[in-house]
């Protein structure tokens, strides 16, 4: 296979209100911003709109332009594209009957309206590094020319929040070829602009916008937005004109232009994944070419003032900043695997800038403002992340100057750090947390109720933090510096590690010594850890029967669940107001990302790279589903694994490309 997947679809699915709006579309800019709404151009999310801002890179992300309502006049006729659900419960209009296809052309969305005898199409794109959306219209067809007029739809307003209009006003002024809008005093000012229409302010605000998915997840579901201008324009056949919206006073108006540059920087992504990966590209599935283009939307600038082309990933669209562990884990799946080692190592430049007390931050708020520490596996995540690069790259001149940083991330722990993490003396083991705390990737929390507080000593920490040990004694040989204590620290935690051992069911205890509890004998998917991280600490036995355990009670189609269907406490579907989600997130449901470890590990036993890749197929198809694309974040612990949470998640993209990657280059 030599090209990407055919991403398509007609009237059975555009023509289907449901089915084309459980179908959504992302667009990104590499500095946090975003476009997205559903393939029947209706809108359903408080997250989706045409200008999501991000004013504070890569986060302060802003609501600024929500929607365009296009009606053509053609023929004598007049024809709404738009497609509407407002509060009344009245869809209005019906613009999602008109499409006769929605394809996506690598990473960019294209309809093709049916207007009698004239076919109009409608791209949209973002040029990278710009809080800038493209909204591009060409008359593929027609006996005539048509008539457009555009009715810009504006807000400003935090992306986790809605609008309220009251009696706000927003100053709308005429500029040079569109318009300006500043929301209020000290407001960030944005511009509608066409260079090939004309244009007239508005100030009228559309009440009641309904947005479904808002009232599935038990949150508020009525927004207000204002028409700002009408634009006008007159398209010939085989003509195109185009729309930018943007925080630049000064941004192209040149559609041509922005949108080859766009084409050019999707094609470069497919030219470095093939100089790195020649052999494997050819044999590679349609799915994963067009993983290559999804693994790009997550990466985003964090400048620094050390590192000033510092870069960083996006947890997943739409809600989600950019977290330590989640970027650790998903770097050498977004970059190595694509052939991006440069990227990789801009994003381990930029995080070693915030190493703190032997930590990695959790995550930056979305706001703004400093970073948040209470995650115990970001940092040895971190070791597991520059471990692949450097393997990657041999990049000895970037070990040099990241060995200090370890060395001291080592002496933390050891010594012991924040939220009670420290090594037990008696048997070199990790131990974290304590009462009201969430340390681990299982961090949901309701007020102060920790669902899965883990306290103790977790299985995967502690096989990460051999690993991290392992992986320090081999960087240490390669400086010719002093490698016994790491050692010496790694088989004592490898000789403690069998401490995890259940025997009764033969797998993994999921944490041992938690306070009031002892070992927690719940079977979880943490342990694949363990068999898939390159130093396990189980014997060959030990892993083969840990990838059986997992293979027969935790295993989907779309990855792990979070707790076997018959362990108390299991929770079936995903869904509800924020507390029945949070309280089903890590008790059943169903992580994407754990299925490339599962995979990898079913091959480091089991030796038959055919029946592992084969496991990831499902969960590669599921880009014709949910986000168009890309994959999603979760999904329900009972068929048939309907994806839940976030459309596009880093971690899930990257760990199938990486398990991908690695099993498919084994000979």
């Amino acid at each position: 296979m030599s090209e990407q997947a055919e991403i398509q679809f007609g009237r059975e699915v555009c023509g289907d209100l449901s089915a084309a709006e459980s179908r959504e579309w992302l667009v990104t800019n590499g500095i946090g911003g975003y476009a997205s709404g559903t393939i029947a151009g209706s809108q359903t999310r408080r997250y989706h709109g045409l200008l999501i801002a991000a004013l504070q890179l890569p986060v302060g992300r802003t609501q600024l332009v929500s929607a365009i309502d296009e009606i053509v006049h053609y023929a004598g006729a007049d024809f709404s594209l738009a497609t509407h659900r407002w509060a009344s419960g009245a869809i209005d209009p019906h613009g999602h009957l008109l499409l006769e296809d929605f394809h996506l052309a690598a990473s960019t969305p294209v309809w093709t309206y049916a207007l009698a005898d004239a076919l109009l199409e409608k791209r949209i794109w973002m040029p990278q590094g710009e809080n800038t959306t493209c909204i591009q219209y060409t008359l593929v067809r027609g006996s005539s020319a048509v008539e457009m007029e555009l009715k810009t739809l504006v807000n400003y307003r935090d992306f986790h929040s809605l609008t309220r209009a009251g009696g706000w006003r927003m100053n709308i002024t005429p500029v040079e070829h569109g318009l300006k809008v500043q929301a209020f005093d000290g407001a960030t000012p944005f511009y509608l602009r066409s260079a090939s229409s004309t244009c007239e302010p508005r100030h009228d605000w559309y009440l009641g916008c309904y947005l479904a998915a808002e009232t599935e997840r038990g949150l508020p579901d009525r927004d207000d937005r204002l028409f700002a201008g009408l634009f006008r324009a007159k398209l010939e056949p085989g003509a195109s004109f185009t729309l930018v919206v943007s925080t630049e006073a000064a941004a192209s108006l040149d559609g041509e232009a922005t949108r080859a540059e766009r084409v050019n920087h999707d094609v470069k992504l497919f030219q470095q994944w093939q100089a790195t990966n020649e052999a494997l590209a050819e044999d590679a599935p349609s799915w994963a070419w067009q993983l290559i283009v999804a693994a790009d939307q997550f990466i985003v600038k964090r400048s620094l003032p050390e590192e000033p082309e510092g870069r960083s990933i996006i947890a997943g669209y739409h809600w989600f900043g950019d977290w330590g562990r989640d970027t650790m884990i998903a770097l050498p799946g977004l970059t190595l695997s694509t052939g991006r080692t440069e990227i990789a190592k801009r994003i381990l430049l930029a995080f070693s800038r915030y190493v703190d007390g032997g930590m990695l931050p959790n995550n930056f708020p979305d706001a703004g403002g400093k970073p948040e520490y209470n995650t115990v596996d970001a940092a040895l995540w971190y070791f597991e992340a520059i471990r692949q690069y450097i393997a990657a790259t041999q990049d000895s001149a970037t070990l040099q100057r990241l060995f200090p940083i370890l060395e001291g991330m080592i002496n933390a722990h050891v010594v012991g750090t924040r939220y009670n993490i420290h090594v037990d003396p008696a048997d070199g083991l990790l131990y974290a947390g304590g009462a009201g705390f969430q340390l681990t990737w299982m961090d949901a929390k309701i007020g102060d109720w920790v669902v899965t507080p883990r306290t103790g000593k977790p299985v995967e920490i502690n096989a990460l933090w051999i690993n991290a040990l392992e992986t320090m004694a081999g960087f240490a040989r390669v400086l010719t510096r002093p490698a016994e204590a790491y050692e010496e620290l790694a088989a004592k935690a490898k000789r403690s590690f069998q401490k995890f051992w259940n025997a009764d069911r033969n797998c993994c205890f999921d944490v041992v010594d938690s306070p009031g509890i002892g070992n927690d004998a719940l079977l979880r998917p943490n342990q694949i850890l363990a068999v898939s991280l390159p130093a396990s600490p189980l014997t060959t036995g030990q892993q083969k029967a840990v990838v059986d355990a997992c293979a027969r009670h935790l295993l989907t189609s779309h990855g792990l669940r979070s707790l076997a269907s018959g362990e108390p406490g299991y929770t079936g579907h995903y869904g509800g107001s924020p507390r029945d989600r949070d309280a089903a997130y890590h008790q059943g449901t169903v992580w994407g990302w754990l299925l490339g470890p599962f995979a990898i590990a079913h091959y480091r036993v089991y030796r038959d790279r055919d029946t592992a890749l084969r496991f990831l197929e499902p969960l590669g198809r599921q880009i014709y589903s949910s986000g168009v694309g890309t994959l999603s974040e979760i999904f329900d612990g009972d068929a048939p694994f309907q994806p839940r949470g976030c459309i596009a998640q880093a971690w899930t993209v990257a760990e199938v490309l990486r398990a991908w990657h690695t099993i498919a280059g084994e000979k």
